[in-house]
């Protein structure tokens, strides 16, 4: 089992949940996304495929990204913090909009676009088509984008890694960051039926 002694101490790792209101709703829709989707880290310019999410016991509005030690090939590095971008768009609980499972609501910056509630699983296979194209959307999470959507429901905000922007990586790195995240993506696809709002 991995301790928290055994982690390096990356502030990036520990996310806070003092905005948030409904701490135990957070959890459990967080933890419905554990391993599923990436995490950045910006100060080590590594990204994680392969972790776990910790809640210390004795500090009730903390999460821990703990990175799987073992798991060295599941860590990419050198992603400059200029290639992970913000994107608006928010994972949903389907409560928010009366219905059940995952929606995809992108929150654009002109205020006069209502914003339309997509399901988490059409929005995923937009996502998955787009791997062969020049500027792929390729999903992580970075530190704050767990949070209140309209201060009522959790949500995870995504950002995306820009390929291009990777200037300092080869064409062989980067399909192998393609690939990687579109791996997590697909597997998500396929368990999206399975997970509970």
């Amino acid at each position: 089992m991995t301790t928290m002694a055994q982690q390096p101490q990356n502030s990036d790792l520990e996310w806070s949940l003092d905005s948030i209101q409904s701490r135990n709703q957070a959890v459990d829709f967080v933890r419905c996304f554990e391993s599923r989707l990436c995490v950045y880290s910006p100060s080590v310019e590594q990204f994680y495929t392969n972790y776990s999410l910790h809640f210390p016991s004795n500090e009730n509005s903390k999460m821990v990204v703990l990175p799987n030690p073992y798991a060295f090939h599941d860590t990419f590095h050198g992603i400059v913090p200029e290639a992970v971008r913000d994107t608006g768009f928010h994972i949903v609980p389907g409560k928010l909009i009366g219905k059940t499972g995952f929606y995809v609501i992108v929150k654009y910056k002109s205020r006069d676009v209502k914003p339309v509630p997509i399901p988490f699983k059409q929005a995923l296979k937009k996502m998955i088509r787009t791997r062969h194209s020049e500027d792929p959307f390729l999903p992580m999470l970075v530190k704050g984008d767990l949070r209140e959507f309209n201060a009522s429901m959790p949500c995870l905000h995504l950002h995306r890694v820009k390929l291009a922007n990777l200037t300092r990586r080869s064409e062989f790195e980067k399909s192998s960051i393609r690939n990687a995240i579109v791996d997590k993506m697909a597997k998500l696809y396929r368990d999206a039926d399975s997970l509970i709002s």
